[in-house]
């Protein structure tokens, strides 16, 4: 992934709380000798240096890692198709406007560890309920449901880069960014009022 200056994260205390809040991705596998890499979208979580996962026994994920144990978790959300009209303020010619699209995007890489083990398993499967559902009450994995683990594979990826980007306007000047957002926040669309909060908050950090 390409990231310009103007699109680079103002650091973890950013890129964070994005990955977190999305919680969901593609996790990509390059394994050995394949056509195309393995690309499995899923729900994760991030828990601390660690992407969790859990898939299917027959998952195809599972034989790419075991031959190659790089992968990448790739997140990317928030965005916002922003109109070429948009990017005109004043007296500009808004047919002279260039669209773009605003958004968010995370990838993260490193080795992962397949667990097949039910107790491993049921390890991972308790760190992903505490924080996708800490106040709802559940039943142990492994005292509940033994028979069920055994058809399910935990996956723990060691994170070793990070490569963030937050494409919101950092190209153009605050007032055309101000345009921008006002715009989003009338439109309401999927996404905008996101897009708007991303922007309003790098320009706060003068960004």
């Amino acid at each position: 992934m390409h990231v310009a200056p103007p699109d680079a994260t103002l650091g973890e205390d950013e890129w964070r709380p994005f990955v977190e809040a999305q919680g969901f991705g593609h996790l990509v596998a390059p394994g050995v000798g394949l056509d195309y890499p393995v690309v499995v979208p899923t729900q994760f979580v991030l828990d601390g240096a660690e992407v969790l996962v859990h898939v299917a026994a027959p998952n195809p994920v599972l034989s790419a890692l075991a031959a190659n144990p790089h992968a990448v978790l790739s997140i990317a959300g928030d965005w916002a198709f922003v109109p070429s009209a948009w990017k005109a303020i004043g007296d500009e010619d808004p047919s002279l406007g260039i669209p773009t699209t605003y958004y968010a995007a995370v990838q993260l890489a490193g080795l992962a560890k397949v667990r097949n083990e039910p107790a491993a398993v049921a390890a991972v499967l308790r760190r992903q309920l505490a924080a996708l559902q800490p106040t709802v009450p559940v039943a142990d994995p492994l005292e509940a449901h033994p028979a069920q683990l055994r058809a399910i594979r935990a996956i723990v990826l060691a994170v070793e880069t990070v490569t963030a980007k937050f494409k919101f306007g950092g190209n153009v000047d605050a007032a055309h960014r101000h345009a921008v957002v006002e715009h989003l926040l009338e439109r309401d669309g999927p996404g905008d009022r996101a897009a708007a909060a991303h922007t309003e908050r790098r320009l706060t950090a003068g960004h």
